[in-house]
């Protein structure tokens, strides 16, 4: 997989102000709650071929946001993510496939302590020069993992049967990455 001709190799930067990490729960098997965390940093190494590319990123847990002060506390305490003790989720990617139009990006997401592989649907959404100069790369992606699978088990069961928090939670992606410097 060759990079497209407008696309340079290089370490890229993730643009945190234009990108957004989201993410989507059922509450009480009812109603979907989405939130983002807005504190990340990411780098892109850009190979010439696409399939030797890397990505990291770090996502800090105190800036986990669903809209609700109460609910954002209870999520950010050790019921969840535990943020005093684990700051900081993170993802290595390890492999990079091209699928049609799309690629799969694998690799290794930490949360909690917890390291397991995910697998990420993943569209390159191409280039753009922005108005001060910037060369500009949108990435879009998403997965649905388990976070019982990284030590997230609090819950409580409803009254009806069920329980508050599904187990399923889906990670939605915008992601901006701005060039290295020519």
């Amino acid at each position: 997989m060759a990079l497209p001709a407008d696309v340079t190799t290089g370490t890229w930067t993730l643009d945190n102000s234009h990108s957004e990490i989201g993410f989507t729960v059922r509450h009480a098997g009812i109603s979907k709650v989405r939130g983002q965390f807005k504190d990340a940093a990411a780098t892109l190494d850009l190979a010439e071929n696409v399939a030797d590319s890397k990505i990291s990123a770090t996502i800090q847990t105190a800036s986990f946001d669903s809209g609700d002060v109460n609910r954002d506390g209870h999520v950010r305490g050790e019921d969840f993510f535990d943020v005093e003790k684990f700051p900081e989720i993170s993802f290595v990617s390890n492999g990079l496939v091209a699928k049609g139009n799309s690629y799969e990006l694998t690799g290794d997401l930490t949360i909690k302590g917890v390291t397991r592989p995910v697998s990420l649907e993943t569209e390159f959404n191409g280039v753009a020069v922005d108005p001060f100069g910037n060369t500009r790369a949108g990435v879009s992606a998403e997965t649905t993992i388990s976070r019982k699978d990284f030590g997230l088990t609090w819950n409580a069961v409803l009254e009806a049967g069920g329980v508050l928090v599904s187990d399923k939670v889906g990670i939605n992606l915008e992601l901006a990455f701005i060039a290295p410097a020519a």
